[in-house]
């Protein structure tokens, strides 16, 4: 139990360290824009199909068992209030953060940590280059802009796919559903009038989220060893520690945000 005890806090150090040096490394020096771009797109644009798909069919399902809950009290009209409400603030967040960093972290894990065990890090640092300016940070900030806008996307394809099977299955006429959904959302009220709080749930959650997949992968990437095997025990970790961590702060973040919001 100490040694685990142990390697958990020296991991944390670790992360909080390569946290504050990709703070330190902003904005990431000549050609960072172009590093950037090339991540904007391999995070965000090579994401959207699969957060497209587990947001679609989270609504569609979201919607069935709603219908099952409510239609004993024939309230069948207060699905899309439902879905609204679980999309915004939890699901959409949460799945799609999960999803990158299935896909992403991974990737990030996996290209470091090979990097890593053929001794390429140790060649950036011989040419003067610094590995975490290089190559932590314009991931990081890849993640922090894109899984917001995928968590976006997540929302409106589970909205979607939640009013598609109302209207098909469960007989509630699409404005009907879309003005449940839009009663909840004012429910929840709107931040200076014009912002609505559950909107801002859902965009702070994944931010932070984009930030916590991307420094765990990056975390784990860099500290590979052992050859191949070695790039595959990080590759695991990342994805693994990424989820777990994810659903910890989801919890920590609701709690905050129920008070803020």
């Amino acid at each position: 139990m100490r040694r685990l005890v142990q390697s958990w806090a020296l991991a944390l150090q670790d992360v909080l360290l390569l946290t504050w040096q990709t703070m330190r490394a902003l904005p990431g020096g000549r050609g960072a824009g172009a590093r950037l771009l090339a991540q904007l797109d391999a995070v965000g644009v090579q994401s959207v199909p699969i957060v497209l798909l587990t947001g679609l069919f989270t609504g569609m399902v979201l919607a069935l068992q709603a219908s099952v809950q409510l239609a004993p009290f024939g309230a069948t009209l207060f699905v899309g209030r439902f879905v609204a409400a679980s999309m915004l603030r939890e699901l959409g967040p949460v799945l799609s953060g999960i999803m990158v960093a299935g896909r992403v972290g991974a990737g990030i894990a996996a290209e470091l940590g090979a990097m890593k065990v053929t001794e390429q890090l140790d060649a950036l640092e011989t040419l003067g280059a610094e590995p975490v300016r290089v190559l932590v940070v314009p991931r990081v900030l890849a993640a922090a802009m894109t899984v917001p806008l995928l968590a976006l996307i997540a929302d409106t394809a589970g909205m979607v796919g939640a009013a598609l099977v109302s209207s098909a299955y469960l007989g509630v006429p699409l404005r009907a559903f879309q003005a449940a959904a839009a009663d909840q959302i004012a429910l929840d009220g709107f931040i200076g009038g014009v912002i609505p709080a559950d909107l801002v749930q859902g965009l702070v959650k994944p931010l932070i989220f984009g930030l916590i997949l991307s420094i765990l992968a990056c975390h784990h990437g860099l500290r590979a060893r052992g050859g191949t095997a070695g790039v595959g025990i990080a590759t695991t970790n990342a994805v693994v520690s990424a989820s777990i961590t994810i659903l910890i702060a989801d919890y920590f973040l609701t709690q905050l945000l129920l008070i803020l919001v």
